[in-house]
């Protein structure tokens, strides 16, 4: 995997925010990296879409693990959200998408660093907005991205599934955000499939004394929600919430609290030991190994990371860590100074495709820099 300098075209602000990127920018800095791309070669391509298969139906497998010895405590899974996430499991319910953080450097295996399967963003960039760069800047060339059409056809799918119209989509009040683009653009592509969609802030979504209804008072039967679970069910509502979880159909539904907690991680590690996708991990401490990170099994944006290398300690601040941590192997690919991360996009539990963060530490947070790819 290469990291190639490219001059940026010179209306790229206008052309990203034109496909809806509209925070191309963050804290002065690009977010949108298009001076750099990434190169890789189609068997790289095939080695991650393999490797991402084949971590995804061991996520499902520690899933199951999980359900069957009951080791909810060491996810800090509340007692209460239990009996759901086991009916959910059983009963399967739609599930759209994930994005699978992976180490890779081209040479060695892709590892994986964790999996938000619950609330991902990101997928914007991925899916549409480095596309038409490539379209424009390298238009022989190929790219590692399915993730519209995939999206599209899921939905499709699921249309006839759905509760009573309108499927809502409900997010924080960002306008601006990170979170708004991506709940704006899975609408979108709800609706590319035809299906009738609504927009619902967290706030304004409303209870009648036995269900969710929405400004209007109209029942809520359909919620895609980019809101995490473990926030949910803590809410003023989320008593509501589990109590009629059986009456609604939330997307991403409440088993996904299992695979994006980050306590999937020592036990991925307890299944399938020395996997070649996989990187040491555990629960009570370092064990043996010298270099290692140590996370909360909630963190996001890398928050509360204390990073232990042989030159020393790096320490990052945030509001997690209550929860319990985690303390996995430290190996990171580094590419020309550059740390990457590559978010390997899961549409329907298949592979679909990846996006690129870089950083200059070997922390990724909200200000890393999104970098397009090739693969030729």
């Amino acid at each position: 995997m290469i990291r190639c300098e490219t001059k940026p075209r010179a209306d790229w602000e206008k052309k990203v925010a034109q496909y809806g990127l509209i925070f191309h920018h963050t804290a002065g800095r690009p977010y949108w990296n298009e001076s750099a791309y990434y190169r890789l070669s189609a068997k790289q391509v095939d080695d991650l879409e393999a490797s991402t298969n084949e971590l995804q139906k061991m996520c499902l497998a520690a899933g199951q693990h999980i359900i069957d010895s009951h080791r909810y405590a060491d996810l800090g899974i509340p007692t209460e959200a239990i009996p759901l996430i086991e009916w959910a499991w059983d009963v399967e319910p739609p599930a759209i998408y994930g994005r699978m953080d992976l180490t890779y450097d081209g040479v060695n295996p892709p590892k994986l660093l964790e999996y938000n399967a619950d609330t991902p963003t990101g997928l914007l960039e991925a899916a549409v907005v480095q596309w038409y760069w490539k379209e424009e800047v390298s238009p022989k060339s190929d790219q590692f991205n399915s993730i519209h059409e995939r999206l599209v056809a899921k939905w499709t799918d699921l249309g006839k599934y759905l509760g009573a119209p309108p499927l809502y989509f409900t997010h924080i009040d960002d306008p601006q955000g990170e979170d708004t683009i991506t709940a704006n653009y899975l609408r979108d592509t709800a609706e590319d499939a035809g299906v009738k969609t609504a927009a619902i802030k967290i706030p304004d979504i409303g209870w009648d004394g036995s269900r969710f209804v929405d400004l209007d008072l109209q029942p809520i039967m359909s919620i895609f929600k980019l809101y995490p679970w473990e926030w949910l069910i803590h809410e003023e509502f989320g008593g509501h919430a589990l109590a009629t979880y059986k009456d609604v159909m939330w997307i991403e539904p409440i088993w996904k609290m299992l695979l994006s907690n980050k306590g999937i991680l020592p036990i991925l590690w307890e299944l399938y030991p020395g996997h070649r996708n996989l990187l040491e991990a555990h629960f009570d401490g370092p064990h043996d190994m010298k270099e290692f990170v140590k996370k909360p099994k909630m963190s996001r944006e890398g928050a509360n990371i204390t990073l232990v290398q042989a030159d020393g300690t790096m320490h990052t601040d945030g509001d997690y860590g209550e929860e319990g941590f985690v303390y996995q192997e430290l190996k990171l690919a580094r590419i020309d100074g550059h740390f990457p991360v590559l978010g390997s996009w899961v549409i329907d539990g298949e592979s679909a495709g990846i996006g690129i963060r870089e950083s200059e530490t070997p922390i990724t947070n909200n200000l890393s820099a999104f970098v397009p790819h090739i693969f030729t």
